[in-house]
């Protein structure tokens, strides 16, 4: 499994920031086809897309792209020309506004046609965004409803205005939250985060749109790994290193799994199910929250 720690998202319409984007710190950098871009610019943006697929130094990162929606002018479109002229390079699509299954499977299908005609034999991934009400009570489906998709990715703006919640800024506390006495994105993201782990692929945090407040963002990182997040969406390149260092097991929390994995081995050897370390009653679980912490250090970047 790829690290996936900071996504960052980057217009496809604009040269410059593609470049910038491939070359930064993100574990994975994303070409946008939907949002980022204005309706008369999207096909100039797929062309741009489809070179930096081809020509792009990636420097490792895969080679992705955020498709428009399914049943959108532009999402058959998006995908087949994508696939025909970048087909052999491409790694991984990111649907947005995946309201039910059949979203996530109208995408697998026509990937699989492409691809067959291209003989792909690894397959292209699909990280489905969970971005309404519809989207999130259908997540345990559309979780499993493609052998392609590898994520969820929470999308904050959206879901906010399809629940009707009041607020201004995408994925950021505020006075509504204060007046509700709790966090409001909670539910849905431990909802998210059930439906992704239930399936094996991983749940992926949306971004924080301030990207000048670096403790607001350290706060809504830490919320989602507190949960068990893989990672978060960065819409500025300023928002990646804290994004990294918060998803990034530090030395500590490495040294004391290890120690638990040894400490729990030992005991196993003469013959007992259970340990105690530095006083603490360590068990089978421990040690499988223990070994999640040694796996996700060992699927980061060895700069990391």
């Amino acid at each position: 499994m790829r690290a996936s720690r900071s996504i960052l998202s980057v217009p496809a319409s604009n040269p410059r920031m593609i470049e910038k984007g491939l070359a930064s710190s993100a574990d994975i950098a994303f070409l946008d086809l939907e949002d980022a871009v204005a309706p008369n610019m999207k096909a100039m943006a797929r062309t741009e897309a489809i070179d930096a697929i081809n020509h792009g130094d990636w420097q490792g990162k895969p080679r992705a792209v955020r498709v428009n929606q399914v049943g959108s002018p532009y999402f058959a479109r998006d995908i087949v020309e994508l696939v025909e002229h970048a087909g052999s390079m491409l790694d991984l699509v990111i649907l947005p506004k995946v309201d039910r299954p059949a979203d996530a499977l109208a995408a697998s299908r026509l990937l699989d046609g492409l691809e067959a005609g291209l003989g792909r034999a690894i397959p292209v991934a699909i990280d489905a965004q969970i971005e309404s009400a519809s989207g999130l009570s259908h997540c345990d489906e559309i979780a499993v409803a493609s052998t392609r998709i590898s994520s969820l990715v929470f999308g904050p703006g959206d879901f906010a205005a399809s629940m009707g919640m009041p607020g201004r800024a995408i994925g950021m506390r505020g006075a509504w939250d204060d007046a509700y006495g709790a966090d409001r994105f909670h539910y849905p993201l431990f909802r998210m985060l059930v439906a992704a782990r239930a399936a094996g692929i991983r749940a992926i945090d949306g971004p924080y749109a301030d990207f000048k407040d670096d403790a607001g963002l350290r706060a809504s990182a830490m919320r989602s790994r507190a949960l068990g997040f893989d990672g978060k969406w960065c819409i500025h390149p300023a928002q990646i290193d804290i994004v990294n260092e918060v998803f990034t097991p530090d030395e500590e929390e490495i040294a004391a799994a290890r120690a638990i994995l040894d400490a729990y081995a030992r005991s196993a050897e003469q013959g007992s199910g259970a340990a105690v370390h530095e006083g603490v009653m360590i068990d089978a679980a421990s040690v499988r929250m223990a070994r999640s912490v040694i796996d996700t250090a060992e699927r980061l970047p060895s700069d990391a």
